[in-house]
């Protein structure tokens, strides 16, 4: 199981529209030059994440992008749901997977809906305001993917 650069970008591009803080648009085009993701691949990923109530559209000269709510309130978990395809080990944990034959007597179930739900939930206990902050401790010139894991 991998997440693809649309959950990486997405994540990134959430702590870029944090970082500014007065809460003015940030525009897409600012974000792809900024962390060198493509302006059409940003377009397709704010769609979803717009679509998500993660973030909002600001209209006319200045406008762009803003966090729909505190970078606190949202969580990594938020925004990978909203990108990816569903996270589960397995995809017959999937809601949209057609019905299991086994699913009544397989063994291993519970442990792939276990690891499933640690993945959900760490993810979930890291917010965008925790990667800004983390951002902020690192030196200047670092970005995103050159911070320490947790």
């Amino acid at each position: 199981m991998r997440l693809t650069t649309k959950g990486q970008y997405a994540v990134r591009a959430m702590v870029k529209l944090a970082s500014h803080r007065g809460g003015e648009p940030v525009s897409l085009k600012d974000i792809s030059k900024e962390e060198g993701i493509s302006l059409a691949y940003l377009e397709q990923l704010f769609l979803k994440l717009r679509k998500g109530d993660i973030v909002r559209s600001v209209r006319g000269p200045g406008g762009g992008y803003v966090l729909a709510r505190s970078a606190a309130e949202i969580s990594v978990g938020d925004v990978i749901s909203v990108v990816e395809e569903p996270l589960n080990p397995v995809a017959c944990l999937d809601d949209d997977a057609e019905v299991c034959t086994r699913a009544d007597n397989c063994i291993t179930q519970n442990i792939w809906k276990g690891l499933g739900d640690r993945i959900k939930g760490f993810l979930n206990s890291i917010s965008v305001e925790d990667l800004l902050s983390e951002l902020e401790e690192a030196s200047g010139s670092a970005h995103m993917c050159d911070i320490q894991s947790r």
